[in-house]
């Protein structure tokens, strides 16, 4: 037995013996904020981050061959859709944030809207008190494709049949699963077994693929073939809208061809706050990236750096500053065309320096005011790529759920997301449902500026995980003064709901997760006794994908953290 093991031991005995609730045993893991599984790579033209591979050796081969930081990354998530279904899809949405020499900063929105056939009467009809979490009821319009070709318009340098060739020849050729996804899928998929086109698509005869296994997708790569030949035109019009379609309204649901017809994603103006010299740049509603923004806000009346990483301290300020501004994420954030959020009161000094107030420095709060907060469900790729000429990309892409809704319309080779579950079915709230409406959404990619230069282009995948990652990493970089690699790889602390299966509403405290890397005894102890409820390595940590630029040497450096079986090269 190692010491680390015996650690874990003796701290759940003197729990027993104190009375405290008993977390979970941790897995062994190394300790401490500078822990990292390898340095940063580096390169002087070009890198990118992904969390597959082969989807990171496609995009240095599309830089190489010419092509932009957008090229590369549309070329990587079409790849991604294929070896990480659980993950992402042409049948899911897609955001992204592009920093370019010449344009400046760009954000892109291409979530999809709910189907114009379907009522918020019509779901009160059937007694439906939430959204249920797979099935035809919650498929709203996937937005991917739409938005890799919107980009590819604005930055792309190299034709979109040529990035889209690697992912066909994939999907004919086959690909070797991954031990990530391949225990993913098998997690997700007894929910979608009922589902014809997820059964035949998905599994060998209702056997999900293993680790290792050699899996092909020919229905992927014909659909791909399409939008090689006829644009984004071939996917919201035509044949494959059809089929969409038709499968939608076989198994109950209303997305129509119509409504795949009228979708266009959008440009939009990013958001951001100043965090101790640097920026961080976020999307605006309908994501929740303005929470990440706010968190800083409200970090940044606190010296952090004073009270060290993995401090008691550090973690209490980190999770009651969470609380607060999720309670807002719950009430304000909405799709904008329904409901314009405060943006500018929320990420005010004068609104933080409120909301600071309430903390209590000794004390976990135990219940904030209720609203609906369903939102802690839910997978994602995220990819980070830069280019020769100073491009940057931050793309994030989802089905929301792991493998979506379950409705894979026969022959196209993606299931389509699940994302209209994250509406509120209560009437006269900001994201209460309505037809041809965007949901709240998960999904948000980061950019970090220095001194109003380009520094890192990042996310961190995975639900209610995101804006408090982002905020982590990002008091991880500037805080603590960790590198790109240790900033992802360093332990985390995640904070949950839990008085309520579904998370709406935190009555009891939530619960505080740790990675065993935070889980020194006097800090635990600590946290208990200020009335946190602590469990170790018993919560979504994330995915964490990167790459920066060095300010000194004009290089690129890219990180990929070891929770995913992702690849970080630079050239």
């Amino acid at each position: 037995m190692d010491m680390l093991q015996l650690f874990g031991l003796a701290a759940c005995a003197a729990l027993i013996l104190s009375g405290s609730p008993l977390p979970a045993l941790a897995q062994d893991r190394p300790v401490g904020p500078g822990f990292q599984t390898r340095s940063e790579v580096r390169g002087a033209r070009g890198a990118a981050a992904t969390s597959q591979p082969l989807a990171t050796l496609t995009a240095i081969e599309v830089l190489k061959a010419g092509g932009s930081a957008v090229d590369a990354a549309i070329a990587a998530n079409a790849v991604l859709a294929l070896v990480e279904p659980t993950g992402c899809g042409l049948g899911g949405d897609l955001f992204a944030l592009v920093h370019d020499p010449e344009q400046g900063l760009a954000g892109y929105n291409g979530s999809g809207r709910s189907p114009a056939g379907l009522s918020a009467e019509l779901l009160a009809q059937r007694g439906l008190k939430r959204m249920p979490a797979h099935g035809a009821l919650p498929v709203t319009v996937p937005g991917c494709v739409d938005g890799w070709f919107a980009l590819h318009q604005r930055f792309g340098r190299r034709p979109m049949g040529e990035l889209l060739a690697p992912a066909i020849a994939a999907a004919r050729e086959g690909f070797v699963l991954t031990p990530v996804i391949a225990e993913a899928w098998r997690k997700n998929a007894p929910a979608l077994l009922q589902f014809s086109g997820f059964r035949a698509q998905f599994t060998a005869e209702g056997r999900t693929p293993e680790a290792g296994e050699i899996w092909r997708n020919p229905g992927l790569a014909t659909t791909l073939e399409a939008l090689a030949r006829g644009g984004r035109e071939a996917f919201y019009t035509g044949e494959i809208a059809a089929r969409i379609a038709a499968e939608v309204a076989a198994e109950g649901g209303f997305l129509s061809a119509a409504d795949l017809a009228a979708h266009r994603g959008e440009w939009v103006e990013p958001i951001s706050v100043a965090y101790r010299g640097v920026e961080l740049h976020e999307l605006p509603p309908n994501g929740h990236g303005i929470t990440a923004l706010q968190h800083l806000e409200l970090l940044e009346g606190f010296d952090l750096a004073r009270l060290g990483f993995g401090s008691a301290d550090h973690l209490h300020l980190f999770i009651e500053t969470k609380k607060l501004c999720f309670e807002d994420r719950a009430r304000l954030i909405a799709d904008p065309d329904h409901y314009p959020a405060p943006i500018e009161r929320l990420l005010s000094a004068e609104y933080a320096a409120e909301r600071r107030a309430l903390i209590d420095p000794a004390r976990a709060a135990k219940r904030v005011a209720p609203g609906l907060q369903a939102f802690d469900e839910g997978d994602t790729i995220i990819l980070a790529t830069a280019d020769s000429r100073g491009q940057m990309v931050a793309l994030i892409q989802s089905n929301y759920r792991g493998l979506g809704s379950g409705i894979a319309p026969a022959g196209l080779g993606f299931v389509l997301q699940d994302r209209g579950e994250l509406f509120d079915l209560s009437p006269g709230r900001p994201n209460s449902y309505a037809p041809g409406k965007r949901p709240f959404h998960t999904i948000i990619p980061a950019l970090l500026t220095r001194g109003g230069q380009p520094w890192v282009a990042f996310g961190v995948m995975g639900g209610a995980t995101q804006p408090q990652m982002h905020a982590w990493v990002t008091c991880n970089l500037v805080d603590f003064g960790l590198g790109l690699q240790a900033a992802g790889d360093a332990p985390r602390a995640i904070h949950r709901n839990s008085s309520e299966p579904t998370g709406e509403r935190m009555l009891d405290g939530g619960v505080v997760h740790l990675e065993s890397g935070l889980a020194e005894w006097e800090v635990v102890r600590e946290l208990l006794r200020r009335g946190h409820r602590v469990e170790w390595n018993d919560g979504e940590f994330g995915g964490y994908q990167a790459v920066a630029r060095d300010p000194v040497h004009g290089t690129w450096l890219a990180a990929s953290e070891s929770r995913k079986d992702g690849l970080a090269l630079a050239y």
